[in-house]
């Protein structure tokens, strides 16, 4: 863990010196990323800790069911890489657009520009601030476990390394030091995997204890053969939701979007396209199987507390297998996962802060807001540290409802902007408010309170509604789109 600590620092020092160029070098690394790099750093980003512990936890609960979660999610990665990636790129380019709320300012040109882009800017602010506490709380829930070390000091250390190596290296950086870490998250994935046919001696004595579990399930019976038979343990409806939630977000969440930006041109982009979801259905195949397996290493007892609490699933595999230097890379890779999704959120918040809300009002040099977004990242982490300290729920859930938000109040506005030349501005601001409010009332006032809503996400009802808002206002409101000049600058006509 030094040794990664320390390469991550001097990465961070040496392209920092590149990023502090101007405000296209530390937000968007001037658009000269490899597409290798840009296929780790997406890869990375979108898996984090939320999924090697709190998704690697939850098929402790589900059994291999849950691996059609991971399913799903190539599914999206797919269709981002194939349907957004290269349009995303080629109208930043055309607009100038160096983050996704001035996207929206200038695809959606009018005089309420300026009201979408500091309402998608809040927007992102709100979610991330539930992304990054899931990513935290796992990464200290893992060293509370594995390292006894307290839950306070592990999400303070995991919060402000990230956003101090973040300050320092902005976009270059992050971009490069993500790839790294996504390098390390495929070898963790695969030790992860082995580990628990190692402990207990091969794949025959795997699968015989795993046909015979004792282990109370989620309704209190014996599990039997339960976790290895699709929808024995959750509900299909349930898996759908977890999957299109937080798979989603490759086509709607800010962090993984403006990776489009920074890829260098179409060789590389191709090459991301075909790899990325390689890298993610491998990655995937194997952590989303890693809970079930672990009912073979716990005792009766301890197989009831993970039952309770699936966060801490990994840390526990680690302390019970009890080696050393296995432990010691797997938790430098997990780190890892941690720190990738950490400093993207970190850069995507700051900038929101500065470049899509501050500046509307106050105007700034390059410098001025450089330093600014590196002052409201640290003042960010901050906040997000206090959060941290009382998650109000578990890791899964926290990223499912930011995947939620980012879904439903982005991706309409995305897509549209991307394909329909007929979308508009009161289109795009009445779609973002629809799928804010949908999903707040959904689960915070429905889906835990009216019996029976329970496995009903608020990413179903608050996308569909958001989605319809966009076509309906956007046709009933077709003299507002800009245009037809400023149109066939977006599209490249």
């Amino acid at each position: 863990m030094t040794l990664y600590v320390g390469v991550i620092i001097y990465l961070n020092q040496w392209f920092g010196k590149i990023a502090a160029r101007n405000v296209n070098a530390y937000y968007l690394a001037e658009r000269k990323i490899p597409g290798w790099v840009v296929s780790l750093a997406f890869f990375s980003t979108f898996i984090s800790t939320s999924t090697y512990i709190g998704q690697a936890g939850e098929s402790f609960r589900f059994g291999f069911s849950w691996v059609y979660v991971g399913l799903i999610w190539v599914l999206f990665c797919i269709i981002s890489w194939l349907f957004l990636g290269p349009r995303m790129r080629a109208q930043s380019v055309r607009l100038k657009s160096v983050t996704v709320p001035d996207y929206f300012h200038l695809r959606y040109q009018s005089d309420l520009s300026r009201v979408i882009r500091v309402l998608s800017s809040l927007i992102i602010l709100f979610a991330t601030m539930w992304y990054m506490t899931g990513i935290a709380k796992g990464g200290a829930n893992l060293l509370s476990v594995v390292l006894e070390m307290p839950y306070w000091l592990g999400a303070f250390f995991l919060i402000f390394f990230t956003c101090a190596y973040t300050v320092i290296g902005g976009m270059y950086g992050v971009m490069w030091t993500d790839a790294v870490q996504g390098i390390l998250m495929l070898i963790v994935a695969a030790m992860m995997v082995v580990i628990p046919f190692v402990y207990v001696g091969g794949w025959d004595p795997m699968f015989e204890k795993l046909s015979n579990l004792s282990h109370p399930g989620p309704n209190g019976e014996p599990l039997g053969n339960d976790l290895l038979e699709f929808g024995k343990t959750t509900t299909f409806a349930y898996i759908l939701a977890i999957g299109f939630s937080i798979g989603m977000k490759q086509i709607s969440d800010p962090k993984l979007i403006i990776r489009f930006y920074s890829i260098k041109n179409k060789k590389d982009m191709r090459f991301a396209m075909i790899w990325t979801p390689i890298f993610l259905g491998l990655s995937l195949l194997a952590v989303m199987s890693v809970g079930a397996l672990v009912h073979t290493m716990v005792t009766p007892e301890q197989a009831i507390g993970l039952m309770e609490d699936s966060d801490e699933t990994v840390g526990l595999m680690f302390k019970i297998f009890d080696n050393p230097l296995l432990t010691g890379i797997a938790m430098m890779g997990l780190f890892a996962a941690g720190m990738s999704s950490l400093a993207s959120v970190t850069l995507i918040a700051g900038t929101s802060i500065v470049k899509d809300i501050w500046q509307m009002w106050k105007p700034m040099t390059d410098r001025a807001t450089v330093l600014n977004t590196k002052f409201s990242m640290v003042a960010y982490c901050i906040v997000v540290y206090l959060f941290t300290l009382d998650p109000p729920a578990g890791v899964v859930e926290m990223s499912s409802f930011a995947g939620s938000v980012f879904a439903a109040s982005f991706f309409p506005t995305i897509f549209g902007g991307l394909y329909f030349r007929w979308g508009t501005d009161l289109g795009a601001l009445a779609s973002m408010i629809a799928g804010m409010i949908v999903n707040s009332v959904w689960r915070f006032g429905i889906r835990f309170s009216v019996p029976g809503m329970e496995n009903i996400h608020e990413v179903f009802p608050a996308f569909a509604i958001s989605l319809l808002v966009y076509v309906i206002v956007s046709k009933m409101t077709a003299k507002r789109k800009p245009d037809e000049k400023h149109l066939d600058v977006v599209f490249g006509k």
